[in-house]
């Protein structure tokens, strides 16, 4: 037998498991807007997380086919999708351009939840990217300028440099939004509700995007 890992936890054992907190148990929804639900759930975890309770693992695939993911914010949810904004130029902006369609993912570690979003992937409006970009800090905003984001930097103050020049370019105006930095909302076809339960007899809810509604499926664990 392979001796443990001591930094990877060891897999509960039925004492561990009977000895955790008995919560409410709530059946998750058999029907409804998953919109609604992904709301509410974002609510809860909006008081209980630590920090970025709306951070979310995104998932593009690049031009070899392989995937590719990193954590976003999402800045938006409504009936039409999910939204985040970026730098068209990175790595996920190329990739969506290429190959719009990407999956989301969002852990509640203290809510022991998670969702999965999966969908083909739009360009926001120009009017909508401007308008969250006049929300941000100015210094978020020049900051958005001066980065070349996933370009390779020779040293971090390159990086600074171009930070004091464009906050001499812009003086004390408004910082207008750049030309290479927009969002992107993800049109979900899917949307799948993780709950955690003992004995890892966890519960899944698929929700599947229908001609006018959802259809929900119960997946095993």
């Amino acid at each position: 037998m392979s001796q443990h890992d001591p930094l990877i936890p060891p897999t509960p054992s039925d004492a561990d498991y009977l000895g955790q907190p008995v919560k409410p148990h709530e059946d998750l929804p058999p029907a409804g807007d998953p919109i609604a639900l992904f709301r509410a759930w974002l609510a809860d975890a909006d008081n209980s997380e630590p920090n970025d309770p709306n951070a979310m693992t995104l998932a593009t695939v690049d031009g070899d086919g392989l995937p590719d993911a990193r954590m976003v914010l999402l800045k938006e949810v409504d009936a039409r999708g999910f939204v985040f904004y970026t730098n068209l130029g990175s790595a996920k902006g190329r990739e969506l351009a290429s190959d719009p369609k990407a999956a989301l993912l969002f852990h509640w570690k203290s809510l022991r939840r998670q969702v999965r979003v999966r969908g083909a992937v739009e360009a926001v409006t120009a009017a909508e990217a401007d308008a969250y970009f006049a929300s941000r800090a100015r210094h978020s905003q020049i900051g958005a300028w001066a980065s070349d984001q996933s370009q390779p930097m020779q040293g971090r103050f390159d990086l600074e440099k171009r930070v004091a020049e464009y906050g001499l370019k812009f003086g004390l105006g408004p910082v207008p939004r750049p030309p290479h930095w927009s969002g992107f909302r993800v049109l979900p076809d899917s949307i799948e509700f993780w709950r955690d339960r003992p004995f890892r007899l966890h519960e899944r809810r698929l929700y599947v995007r229908a001609e006018g509604g959802w259809t929900t499926q119960t997946l095993y664990p």
